[in-house]
Parts: C-alpha cells; sequence; structure tokens
C-alpha cells in the first residue's frame, strides 16, 4: 500500500474511531508503528489529525471561520440552547464568549430575563442589545475576524475584573482525557481566563465535537460544571465522562 492510501486509511480509520492507537494501526495496516509514527505526525502537521502520546484522535469537523459556523447544524444547536436555558435565572452575572451554538442560547431567552451579561462577541452584544432586561457589558480588545470576537491581552485582562455566576463556554472539542482544546491559541487563552473567573461553568457542545482534539489546551475535564449536547446523555460515545463530576444534559 501507497503512502497516500495508507494516510487515507488511517483518516477514514479515525473518522469512525474518534481515537485510535499506533499499535491498532500498525496491525490494521501490517506495517510497523514507527511507519505509522512518522504518517501520524505528517498528518498531524497537515491539520488533519491530533498526534497524540501512543496514538492520535480526531480533529474538530467543525468550520474555522464565523460565517460558514452560524450556517452549521442550525437545529442542533437550538437543542442544546433549550436545554441550557434552565440554567439561567434573574439576577445572575453571565459570561458568554463566542461560538455560534452559545448565540442560538441567547437567541432563546425569553424577552423578561434580566441578567448581566458580559461578551466579547459582537453577534452576541447585538442580540442581547433588543433584550430590555439585560444588562450588557462588552469586552473590547483586538477583534478575531475568523470569530467575530474579541480575543487579545486586553481583553483578558477585562475579564480579570469580574466574577460571573455562570459561564457559557462554547467549545471547539473535548475528549476525556485531553480536556477542553481550540484551534485559535488567544480564544483559547481567554476562555481560560473566564473558566478561572466563574463560579460554574456550561460547556455547549453538538456530539460531533465530542471525543475530538485541537492544539491548545483550555482545561480539565473537571473545571467544566455541566456538559450540554444535542444528544441523549446515554449515548454511546458520553459513556468515558460518566465517570467524572460532570453533569451531562
Amino acid at each position: 500500500m501507497r503512502k497516500e492510501e495508507r494516510q487515507q486509511t488511517i483518516l477514514e480509520y479515525l473518522s469512525k474511531e474518534h481515537r485510535v492507537t499506533s499499535v491498532e494501526l500498525s496491525e490494521y495496516l501490517s506495517v510497523s508503528e514507527d511507519t505509522i509514527r512518522r504518517d501520524l505526525k505528517e498528518l498531524s502537521d497537515q491539520g488533519l489529525l491530533k498526534a497524540v502520546r501512543g496514538g492520535a484522535v480526531a480533529p474538530s469537523p467543525i468550520p474555522l471561520h464565523y460565517r460558514k459556523r452560524e450556517k452549521h447544524d442550525i437545529e442542533n444547536k437550538k437543542i442544546i440552547a433549550q436545554k441550557a436555558i434552565s440554567y439561567l435565572k434573574d439576577g445572575q452575572v453571565v459570561f458568554i464568549d463566542g461560538g455560534t451554538t452559545s448565540l442560538a442560547l441567547v437567541a432563546s431567552f425569553p424577552y423578561d430575563l434580566k441578567l448581566t451579561v458580559i461578551t466579547n462577541s459582537f453577534p452576541i452584544a447585538s442580540l442581547v442589545e433588543d433584550l430590555p432586561n439585560i444588562d450588557l457589558i462588552f469586552a473590547g480588545g483586538k477583534m478575531c475576524k475568523t470569530s467575530f470576537a474579541t480575543s487579545s491581552i486586553e481583553t483578558i485582562d477585562f475579564f480579570r475584573n469580574f466574577r460571573a455566576d455562570i459561564f457559557i463556554l462554547g467549545i471547539c472539542s473535548i475528549h476525556h482525557e485531553r480536556g477542553i482544546t481550540g484551534i485559535l491559541y488567544d480564544d483559547s487563552m481567554l476562555k481560560k481566563n473566564m473558566i478561572k473567573n466563574s463560579n460554574f461553568v456550561i460547556a455547549l457542545s453538538s456530539i460531533e465535537k465530542v471525543e475530538t482534539a485541537e492544539p491548545y489546551f483550555v482545561c480539565p475535564i473537571k473545571d467544566i460544571d455541566v456538559l450540554v449536547t444535542n444528544v441523549s446523555p446515554d449515548e454511546e460515545i458520553l459513556k468515558p465522562y460518566k465517570n467524572t463530576s460532570l453533569t451531562i444534559l
């Protein structure tokens, strides 16, 4: 089997299993583990998977740019929003970052909900503007054109001035061993800071982001209180999270 064919087979195998070891691939493809390790490094360098110790995990299949993400998987974002809305109560101070699933949650806010929302997301700020009982505090800084949100050092410093009751965390990838990871460095560092300054963290994730990983570490699973997905908590892919302190909706 040529290298190109072998690497394509690795990607197809990983898309089904989400995680794979070098030993498994070596046996499956009848090649040495050294050959597999070289393949995994090449594929990782191309951003097609995330090489980890002893194997690889899949990257998130979600588009990177906001304009593509806002049109992606709309109905499942609504399902996640309806599950998460029960955690929001009058009088809370809420951090909301720049995810499109977070935007779907804001779009489902009752008209009379009374919150203080602190966000770095321009689309979320625009939605909140129309809700009369929500006080909006916007985190300035340099805008990332990929996410339509601010995520510079000034933004990180801004969030250090607040303590939120709840952080609505839109995530790129979640893995039971690798934790929460992100595609963009500045955005990942900002999320880490927002988690640190929040009393309760609700992570919003479509099921296709579960058991995937990206380059930049945000936090371990133990730093998240609730994981809200678009499927039943009894799904097979969520079983590794059942033995943690995480509540799964």
